[in-house]
């Protein structure tokens, strides 16, 4: 849906945050006379009258049916569970429910655009994408999850590739045919948005948009993935693709191509993460080969397995993206032959971690807190795989870090990689991480900068 199509209708705004801004400020762009409605929550309000938008309505009370039911079109936040009421009840009942993703897809169907998903290294690779093509000289835009929504990024005739990444929440109601799409692997999360797995994967798969004009490009090492069938131009990487990892290097072919020690970005998976946008930049049709290089120059994004110093012998690692058990092992085994504190759990959704508990089971850290709702049952989960003596509990992460501390002693690291959502004690992943680097130590403001984003 276009913004000419909203004209003369009913429109209404759901949820404040940044996407909900971001629509607020597009609308009232393209529709200057035309009224808005927004429902907000009562801490989202004051920041919502500073718009000074006079023909903006500021609803806290909590949207329900009836109350959405007297709107024709809804622009929904991402993080609105369409399948929870009041939204599914609501859907049901005629009212169409939009996103501003879907609206600035709709508004630039020729746009040349890299879609980017998957459960993990989407920013990533998202970025990794932008940075490569910019340093080969191609002007290049990088929005959508990673932190600009899409409707704030500023109309550039010049920009020669739109790269975005797109959360589940943004690919379910999906329906444009960007010229490329990748997903970097598909693993069991956000059940308590979707309702299921299966539910999950098919909200993914939805990126991959018309077969006929969007290529694919796809991980071989993830069983999900490859266990479907695929119809159309698709691009494999990992495993034996021509994009691949040999365990010493990043190949093309039988040909290495960069030393993994000479990558600025920590980890196995994070490598496998340059496999796909190299991937993916052949797919769009530039040369991956003559740009590959230019990787030694990315800044990583931070909380992810980022490295925020030494004090007193123990180096503190801020992992907070880590939101699914997979996540958290990965993390793991980067720090193998290490003596590690991990600190695990938050928000609870109802992930198993058992897979968890017994790959640990094999090399145990030197110590495991938990914290959050989940807690409780993550240490439970380990203590019947044999690992209660590695384990300790704690209410909260300021409780987790100085017990993690006490345990490590004189050196070591302490990671945090929580393998769950912050949502509880804190509003987002990245507010957690800023509060264990104070923790830590450091500087929470020196840590928060996602280099490259918008127009470049």
């Amino acid at each position: 849906m276009r913004w000419a199509e909203l004209a003369g209708q009913r429109v209404a705004v759901l949820g404040f945050g940044a996407e909900g801004r971001a629509a607020c400020h597009a609308f009232r762009r393209h529709l200057p006379q035309q009224s808005l409605h927004l429902f907000c929550n009562g801490d989202e309000a004051e920041a919502a009258q500073m718009l000074a938008d006079t023909r903006l309505t500021v609803d806290t009370l909590p949207a329900t049916l009836t109350s959405l039911r007297a709107f024709d079109v809804v622009i929904k936040s991402p993080g609105v569970s369409p399948y929870q009421a009041p939204v599914a009840p609501a859907i049901d009942a005629g009212v169409r429910f939009i996103s501003g993703s879907a609206i600035w897809f709709a508004e630039h169907p020729l746009a040349h655009s890299i879609a980017v998903t998957g459960t993990k290294g989407k920013s990533t690779t998202a970025a990794l994408i932008a940075h490569l093509l910019r340093a080969g000289g191609y002007r290049t835009a990088l929005a959508g999850n990673i932190g600009l929504p899409l409707l704030d990024l500023t109309e550039d005739d010049t920009v020669v590739a739109h790269v975005i990444e797109l959360s589940s929440f943004q690919t379910y109601d999906f329906d444009a045919s960007p010229r490329v799409a990748l997903i970097t692997n598909l693993i069991e999360e956000h059940l308590d948005w979707h309702g299921s797995a299966a539910r999950y994967v098919a909200d993914k798969l939805r990126i991959l948009g018309d077969r006929h004009r969007t290529i694919a490009v796809l991980n071989e090492e993830d069983a999900t993935l490859t266990g479907r069938d695929h119809r159309g131009d698709v691009h494999w990487f990992g495993g034996g693709a021509p994009w691949h990892l040999d365990g010493t290097h990043v190949c093309h072919g039988q040909t290495p191509v960069l030393a993994l020690s000479d990558l600025p970005l920590s980890g196995r998976h994070n490598a496998l993460n340059l496999c796909g946008a190299l991937a993916t930049i052949d797919a769009a049709g530039f040369d991956a080969r003559s740009l590959a290089a230019h990787v030694r120059r990315f800044i990583p994004l931070p909380h992810r397995l980022q490295t925020l110093g030494t004090r007193a012998g123990i180096t503190c690692v801020n992992d907070s993206i880590a939101t699914t058990p997979q996540a958290a092992l990965a993390a793991l085994a980067h720090f193998s032959g290490s003596d590690v504190a991990i600190l695990l759990g938050g928000h609870e959704r109802g992930l198993d971690w058992t897979a968890f508990a017994r790959a640990i089971a094999v090399q145990p850290p030197r110590a495991i807190v938990t914290m959050g709702a989940n807690g409780t049952r993550i240490a439970d989960t380990l203590a019947a795989h044999g690992l209660a003596a590695f384990v300790q509990r704690a209410t909260g992460l300021d409780a987790a870090y100085a017990i993690a501390h006490r345990a490590l002693g004189s050196g070591g690291v302490l990671l945090l990689s929580p393998g769950a959502p912050s949502f509880g004690e804190f509003r987002d992943y990245a507010e957690r991480g800023r509060r264990f680097a104070e923790l830590a130590g450091f500087d929470p403001g020196a840590i928060t900068a996602i280099d490259g984003l918008g127009i470049a």
